[in-house]
């Protein structure tokens, strides 16, 4: 046998060549996808978290925009408590701020309503001393009170609406962690139990307005 390669050989050689270039390729773009993924954050969520300072407000997603909508009517997955993630803590203090500009006066935000689909969200506690802002991450309601309440609800996602609903139930149970990492568990009553209640809907790609009954639906259908 000589040194020269048979036709199928160099065949051969060459896909395997090809193969390996093109394993090469899929890894690095692999890990061009997952660049930032130890921030939680996916590259677009970065992008917007990063185009303004930690105090600057975010521009608040609407229903009226098409674009805007899909993104309410995803699900937002949990994110890593870490204090030492720098993206998680400038966007904490982003969210806070969308929350309390003048122009908006929320009570509550959930983070899809400004384009990241985290579970993250501030509530007003009115239960508390001072009404404080207070934020949670990871929240899950654990027990719905078989009590319900009666109150009228807008949304910073929905401008210019509000609607009565009567199946927030009174008190629930929750479950979260804070950015620390510590997990925590707490009951929470009265209209501070329906912030909750809508900012985790939120976090599910739920809006107050599937809520209402068929006809609430119909009377207020554009």
């Amino acid at each position: 046998m000589n040194g020269s390669l048979h036709p199928n050989t160099s065949y051969y050689c060459l896909m395997s060549r090809a193969l390996l270039v093109l394993s090469l390729c899929l890894i690095i773009g692999c890990s061009g996808l997952r660049t930032g993924t130890a921030t939680g954050f996916s590259s677009a969520e970065q992008v917007l978290i990063q185009n303004g300072d930690s105090h600057a407000s975010m521009r608040i997603y609407k229903i009226t925009n098409t674009k805007d909508s899909l993104c309410l009517r995803q699900r937002s997955t949990d994110i890593k408590p870490d204090p030492n993630n720098a993206m998680l803590s400038k966007f904490i203090k982003r969210l806070y701020a969308t929350v309390t500009d003048s122009s908006a006066m929320g009570v509550g935000i959930a983070a899809p309503q400004v384009g990241i689909l985290k579970n993250i969200i501030w509530v007003q506690r009115f239960d508390k001393d001072n009404f404080p802002f207070e934020v949670y991450l990871n929240p899950k309601i654990t027990n719905y009170s078989k009590t319900k309440q009666t109150v009228t609800e807008g949304c910073l996602s929905i401008p210019n609406k509000s609607a009565t609903l009567n199946k927030r139930s009174d008190t629930i149970s929750i479950v979260y962690n804070t950015p620390t990492g510590t997990q925590l568990k707490t009951n929470v009553s009265g209209f501070t139990a329906v912030i909750f209640q809508h900012e985790i809907d939120h976090l599910n790609g739920i809006l107050y307005l599937d809520h209402l009954t068929k006809d609430q639906q119909e009377e207020r259908a554009p």
